[in-house]
């Protein structure tokens, strides 16, 4: 239904391109390019274990945290939250990951490239969404086609087993991951942090929405437990905060999904990831792309 809804193409076969390799600790990183529904450059990283192949994979959606300036280089550990960095924890446990930069992040921002905030980034973002609008399109159709073509691209330049690829995000990226895998059956596992939360609670505590979700209508369609139960009967991981205002009602919008695909880590703790948390998801994926 939501495939149709926004007009979102079915995945495609896309060409890359590999850049410069560093190698670290257990792991290796790779740049990586490719182009997007609108001839639009994408520039990830690819990181890879060290030691042997990797055993499965996963696209890590990078979060927002209104910090524009940081995508897939946070993801990376290069800059913000270390409790962000699951290329190398999961390269270093014998996952493949990708993470691309999001429409208006680091590198895919129009005015500067790079880590170092713009005065124009906040409006970029708002005007991926208006522009769309105003065409009858919608951003979140074309970071869900973005996404389609980061997973396509992984199980290529990492020569994957695609039953052993899933995807994860926290935040934005949580979001990203919500709506990408009930649209794309791909993904065989998904971890969804810090994103799922019903649109009634959202509007009655002011939360607001992604501009990713402005999509006219999509609250008479559909409602966050629909799109979780869309993903079932595949595993997913869903992380929340008791303190978290964008999963402040997490544990009731999974209790009406049925089936008992979803795993619910709650925690009596804010919103930002924590050593804790980080070490759960990545437990988590490692043990999925296992097959455990």
């Amino acid at each position: 239904m939501l495939r149709e809804r926004l007009g979102l193409a079915p995945p495609v076969a896309v060409a890359f391109e590999r850049g410069d390799v560093a190698g670290f600790a257990g792991y290796t990183r790779q740049r990586i390019e490719y182009r997007g529904l609108e001839g639009d450059p994408i520039p990830a990283f690819l990181f890879t274990p060290a030691a042997q192949p990797a055993r499965g994979g996963v696209v890590v959606f990078h979060q927002h945290n209104g910090e524009f300036h940081f995508g897939k280089s946070e993801v990376a550990g290069i800059v913000g939250s270390p409790f962000q960095a699951f290329g190398p924890a999961l390269a270093r446990r014998g996952l493949a990951v990708l993470a691309p930069d999001a429409l208006t992040f680091e590198d895919r921002r129009g005015q500067v490239h790079g880590v170092e905030p713009h005065d124009y980034d906040w409006l970029q973002h708002y005007s991926a969404m208006s522009y769309r609008l105003l065409d009858g399109d919608t951003l979140m159709r074309k970071g869900l086609d973005d996404a389609q073509r980061a997973l396509g691209v992984l199980l290529d330049a990492a020569e994957l087993d695609p039953r052993r690829v899933g995807i994860a995000g926290h935040s934005y990226g949580g979001y990203t991951a919500l709506y990408h895998a009930a649209v794309d059956p791909r993904c065989h596992f998904v971890c969804i942090s810090g994103a799922v939360c019903s649109f009634a609670t959202r509007r009655r505590e002011e939360t607001g929405i992604t501009l990713f979700e402005a999509v006219p209508g999509l609250a008479q369609m559909i409602d966050t437990q629909d799109v979780l139960s869309a993903i079932g009967p595949r595993p997913t991981l869903v992380v929340s905060g008791t303190g978290d205002k964008y999963s402040r009602d997490a544990d009731q919008v999974v209790a009406k999904v049925s089936g008992d695909f979803i795993t619910e880590l709650r925690v009596e703790r804010g919103h930002a990831l924590d050593q804790e948390r980080l070490e759960a998801i990545v437990e988590w994926l490692v043990g999925q792309a296992a097959g455990i």
